[in-house]
């Protein structure tokens, strides 16, 4: 997949759409309701910026069920994946909340027992 620098690094911009794509390289697939939890935002707003983040080309998603589940663009380019590596691990303080919000939810199949 071609992704255009610009097109990136925009859409990486706001900093709830950075939080997700970040979320998603250590989880590797979060559903909607596990990403309200873990940035303790609403479902509307969390929903736009997923939206956002697929219309850039960053994100996939699949349903199962009634649930959608978001994991980052298996086709992304090398470098792409390198820029959200470095700047998860040059700022572990950045997400840490986040994660500590989704690692209370308990892991699979207990969390989506929970919110799903």
């Amino acid at each position: 997949m071609n992704i255009d620098p610009p097109v990136f690094f925009k859409c990486l911009g706001d900093e709830t759409r950075a939080r997700i794509m970040l979320l998603l390289c250590d989880e590797e697939e979060l559903c909607v309701c596990e990403l309200i939890c873990a940035l303790d935002d609403s479902q509307p707003k969390i929903s736009r910026h997923l939206a956002q983040l697929r219309v850039c080309g960053l994100l996939e998603d699949r349903r199962q069920g009634q649930w959608i589940y978001y994991r980052l663009q298996p086709t992304l380019p090398e470098w792409v994946l390198e820029v959200l590596r470095v700047t998860r691990d040059a700022n572990p303080t950045w997400i840490a909340t986040d994660s500590k919000r989704l690692a209370s939810m308990g892991e699979r199949p207990v969390r989506l027992a929970a919110c799903c």
